[in-house]
């Protein structure tokens, strides 16, 4: 039987992590704390197993946002990675580079949500062939959604 690994990282390479284990359960948070911390609506993130997190490049920069709870996100980038408690470890379902199967299956905080948060899927949705055409020619600087030998390309960082 082969273990379980799952990769991922931020947004621009500088942190990525390797996952050995099962994952716990996939939440979504609506307190205020996480969506400071995403800049979004509410947070995603799935339990990570006890010592079951490698880092392969870099760590992430932690803030304390409470009295036991940190705060982890890339120092370059500022891309949110985990939330850090006294009973492990949770990580940014969005970090994941396979995120196919991290549905959320519970809502915390639900008391804290946004009025509107269960409507907000009910909107018209932006029909225009010229706008995605214009969207493929963006030259990306964001790190793949897999692993690299070495990252970033050469020069990226150097401005």
């Amino acid at each position: 039987m082969s273990e379980t690994v799952r990769t991922g990282g931020c947004q621009c390479g500088a942190v990525r992590f390797r996952i050995h284990g099962e994952l716990g359960r996939p939440s979504i948070c609506h307190c205020r704390m996480c969506q400071k911390q995403f800049g979004s609506f509410f947070s995603a993130l799935v339990t990570a197993p006890k010592d079951g997190v490698e880092w392969t490049r870099d760590e992430p920069s932690y803030f304390q946002s409470s009295v036991n709870i940190d705060r982890g996100f890339c120092g370059k980038c500022g891309t949110p990675l985990t939330y850090r408690h006294p009973g492990g470890l949770e990580i940014a379902i969005g970090a994941f580079d396979d995120r196919s199967d991290l549905a959320p299956k519970i809502q915390v905080n639900y008391q804290a949500r946004l009025p509107w948060v269960e409507t907000i899927f009910e909107q018209p949705v932006h029909e225009d062939s010229d706008y995605y055409a214009r969207q493929e020619q963006i030259i990306s600087f964001q790190h793949p959604d897999h692993e690299t030998d070495q990252w970033p390309p050469a020069g990226v960082w150097a401005r």
